[in-house]
């Protein structure tokens, strides 16, 4: 009997042992497995942020681009519209002075008449 229970304990503990190798083995296929789904996350990763780098690198230089025309064109604009303003306000200038001068004429020929008016007023009394 006591044959039999050491063959029947050899058994199992064979049984075990060859069990936890496989265990084992399972475990280490499994590390594996987690590992290179970790450094394929990790390649993807970098790929994912320099792309994004890049494109941002990108949008920044047409963001610049666009912005150095636009202030370009916004001075051409600006240098166009203060050549007609100040066309504009030299032909006014112009329109002024004449309107200016023969108001002052007007007005002091009016007070040359009534200077006049008056002269002859004081004289009749």
């Amino acid at each position: 009997m006591k044959k039999k229970l050491l063959s029947i304990v050899s058994v199992l503990f064979v049984t075990v042992m060859i069990n936890a190798q496989t265990v084992k083995e399972d475990a280490k296929k499994d590390v594996k497995a987690v590992t290179n789904a970790v450094d394929k996350g990790a390649k993807a990763t970098k790929e994912g942020v320099k792309d994004g780098a890049e494109w941002t690198a990108e949008t920044v230089k047409k963001g610049a681009k666009a912005t150095k025309e636009g202030v370009k064109d916004g001075a051409e604009w600006t240098a166009e519209i203060a050549k007609k303003d100040a066309k504009a306000t030299k032909k006014g200038l112009k329109k002024a002075k004449k309107w200016t001068k023969k108001t002052a004429k007007k007005g002091a020929d009016a007070v040359s008449d009534t200077y006049k008016d008056v002269k002859k007023d004081i004289k009749k009394k």
